[in-house]
């Protein structure tokens, strides 16, 4: 498996190789971040990486042995012990259990790293992967929402440190 680290701007090569290389197949499933999102990609992990250090987000990436990113798993809007869990794992590595891997040591270190005992995510209901994912990593659906215009489920975690 990868290593799990916190984002660093040393990540910032591998981390837009990441997303450039990703973009279409990422646009299946989630909205596409648009041209602006790569134009400015140096200015948006800054942005970043300042919400990482005032604790409002935790940004997680999947990195393997020869410095590439795989995946990323993130934590935002932390507030009042919960926040929102987002993750999405490179084409060439789906399929092989990263996610679910990845989403599990997240939770385990939002519980006993960042203090944190609720955690919330959504999927589309046309993205059986994820939905995978959040069943299989202990979030339960607590209700429907519309996502990008689609159908989607909302989810929720207990966590326990």
């Amino acid at each position: 498996m990868p290593e799990l680290q916190l984002l660093r701007p040393d990540h910032l090569p591998a981390l837009l190789a990441f997303e450039q290389e990703n973009r279409a197949y990422f646009a299946a499933t989630v909205p596409d971040r648009g041209d602006d999102f790569f134009a400015r990609f140096d200015e948006r992990l800054r942005a970043l990486l300042a919400e990482q250090k005032a604790g409002i987000c935790y940004f997680h990436v999947l990195v393997d042995a020869p410095g590439e990113v795989l995946g990323r798993v993130n934590l935002v809007d932390v507030e009042d012990g919960g926040a929102d869990l987002g993750y999405r794992i490179a084409e060439r590595a789906a399929g092989r259990g990263l996610a679910t891997w990845g989403v599990r040591e997240v939770c385990e270190l939002a519980a006993t790293g960042y203090g944190l005992t609720t955690l919330r995510a959504a999927a589309r209901v046309d993205n059986a992967a994820s939905r995978a994912v959040l069943a299989r990593t202990g979030f339960t659906v607590t209700g429907e929402t519309r996502l990008s215009g689609r159908p989607g489920l909302t989810y929720v975690r207990r966590l326990q440190p």
